[in-house]
């Protein structure tokens, strides 16, 4: 008789972690759910970080939270589904999407199209994540410099962001978002290159190589760090203890957005953390730009001209390390070892916290 109870409840629980389906089953209609596009065991663990520090702050009692991916993905879900369980995390969930998705379908109503649909009327937000390169074929370039691991993913976001927000490759579509103009739509480092892909702009596949003439490391390396968007000095010096990740200023632009927005003084140029080699190369039409790296030379952030709460930024303001003091890192062999947070000074903390109260109030105006 153990035996048999002791079954089903395994087999209940496998039963669970593969039923992704939050959406398709009932639902309280209650509560306001944020979307968090590729819901990897990681990505769910930085939003309930920022959640238990306060950093990000929602209404417990009236916001959760959705994962949401396609079938074809290459990562396995049902980690993240155990995470979740684990951790008692009763304000997240998961929502697979399962209709074929192909490279061209993603600019037009698909097999998807329901579900994004479904999942944009039930919801007050979504957030997109970093990730690996964009398959160049998506925005018309051949591959010259881009690594892709996971094609599906990338369809799957594209395809996603245009119904949200239409785009110039197929004009005549309207978009979601012309149903809840307000709907916030936000993204870090891979999620702004999605967001203009989708609307219709294009990307430099490696900057040392496109903007800086740079095709090897050793030269790479003698580019000012303040315009480094990742480290190459481990490919130099074999150090396996040096970060990938640079850390770097960047400056305002004259658009309104992080001034009087977000309330950041324009003169300021706050230290950011970023891990890309990939920017925007030709902003999409209905985008304006929000920010620049020191040099001027790669788009920082971009701002959707229409929809006020569309915006996105290159760097990664969510990583855990850039509010707490965790391990000490280098950057080139010669620094002293540091913690990502000491090396934020007093404004470029505050920055972070502002932008994520910004993205913390629209959630808050949209679950009204």
């Amino acid at each position: 008789m153990k035996r048999l109870l002791l079954f089903i409840t395994v087999a209940c629980l496998s039963v669970s972690l593969l039923a992704q389906d939050f959406f398709r089953e009932e639902f309280r209609k209650d509560k306001k759910y944020v979307i968090i596009v590729n819901p990897t065991e990681g990505n769910i663990a930085t939003v309930n970080f920022l959640l238990g520090r306060s950093v990000l702050t929602t209404d417990p009692d009236d916001i959760e939270f959705v994962g949401v991916y396609h079938s074809s993905q290459k990562y396995d879900f049902n980690k993240s589904a155990g995470y979740i369980a684990d951790n008692g995390l009763t304000r997240f969930h998961l929502y697979e999407v399962k209709g074929p998705l192909a490279e061209e379908m993603i600019y037009k109503q698909n097999p998807c199209s329901d579900d994004f649909r479904k999942i944009f009327i039930n919801s007050v937000g979504i957030i997109f994540f970093g990730g690996e390169d964009i398959p160049p074929a998506v925005y018309g370039q051949e591959n010259w410099y881009s690594v892709t691991g996971d094609p599906g993913r990338h369809y799957f976001e594209v395809s996603f962001l245009f119904h949200l927000l239409g785009g110039s490759r197929n004009a005549s579509f309207r978009p979601l978002l012309e149903e809840n103009p307000k709907y916030m739509v936000t993204g870090f480092c891979l999620g702004l290159q999605t967001m203009n892909v989708a609307a219709g702009g294009t990307l430099i596949q490696d900057i040392p190589a496109q903007v800086y003439d740079s095709h090897s490391p050793e030269k790479t390396v003698l580019i000012d760090r303040k315009n480094l968007h990742r480290n190459y000095w481990e490919k130099v010096s074999g150090d396996k203890e040096l970060i990938g990740n640079s850390l770097h200023p960047v400056r305002f632009t004259s658009n309104r957005f992080f001034g009087k927005t977000v309330k950041v003084p324009r003169r300021w140029q706050p230290v950011v953390y970023s891990h890309h080699h990939q920017a925007i190369m030709d902003v999409a039409p209905v985008f304006e730009v929000t920010a620049l790296s020191d040099d001027g030379k790669i788009v920082e952030g971009i701002v959707h001209t229409r929809y006020r709460n569309v915006f996105s930024v290159q760097f990664h303001p969510e990583v855990a390390a850039l509010y707490e003091d965790r391990a000490l890192v280098r950057f080139a062999p010669d620094d002293t070892p540091a913690t990502l947070h000491s090396m934020l000074d007093r404004k470029s903390l505050k920055f972070h916290h502002r932008y994520w109260r910004h993205i913390s109030d629209i959630i808050a105006e949209q679950a009204r």
